[in-house]
């Protein structure tokens, strides 16, 4: 699917539709790249300002940061339609079939890699914000916290679409060792998220 390549009213009809993609993690794959372009236009609004001039090779190295987790939350768009596919044709499998399990556990933990991509990414993504945040021009870190909310609802997303392809899984070792590094990511970045979202609107107060 050229989902990259759709405009954002014909992206949004898609999910809105019984097409089978973008689907929760396709979305929560573009909602994590627009919270880290913030944080990137944060960047841009700070390098070349004589009152950031000490901060500007930093600026400069987290914007570099956030440009490759932008370009690969989108490429995650693509990859998650890519993996749903082989996996609603191992559901119309009969339930009889000999080969319909084996299928079914490779498209499960196929799938279950994306967004498990994605919360990797999106939790890398407010690292950068938080240091937007603390460093960037003070007339946009209203977008740094943006884009750190941004970036926890990509991962809660994420996270709900790693659980659902683990609950089925025949390798329960493996379903398990996914869902607690789901539950780590969470845990670490929530109150993270929220530090970044609190503090810029206390500043703006």
């Amino acid at each position: 699917m050229e989902l990259l390549h759709t405009t954002i009213e014909k992206f949004t009809e898609l999910t809105a539709s019984k097409a089978p993609a973008p689907g929760g993690g396709g979305a929560s794959a573009l909602v994590g790249a627009e919270g880290i372009a913030l944080g990137d236009m944060v960047g841009e609004y700070t390098v070349g300002k004589k009152r950031y001039a000490d901060v500007e090779e930093e600026i400069k190295d987290l914007m570099a940061k956030a440009q490759d987790l932008r370009r690969k939350l989108l490429v995650c768009i693509e990859k998650d339609a890519e993996a749903f596919e082989p996996l609603s044709r191992a559901y119309a499998i009969p339930k009889d079939a000999p080969e319909r399990e084996t299928i079914m556990e490779e498209c499960l933990q196929q799938a279950a890699a994306v967004p498990m991509e994605i919360l990797e990414l999106c939790g890398a993504a407010i690292d950068l914000l938080k240091e937007f945040a603390e460093k960037g021009s003070v007339i946009v870190i209203s977008d740094a916290a943006c884009g750190a909310a941004f970036c926890m609802s990509a991962m809660n997303g994420a996270a709900v679409n790693v659980r659902v392809n683990t609950k089925p899984m025949q390798d329960r070792e493996y379903a398990e060792m996914l869902n607690t590094r789901v539950a780590e990511l969470l845990k670490h970045y929530a109150p993270i998220a929220s530090e970044i979202y609190n503090s810029v609107t206390e500043r703006i107060s």
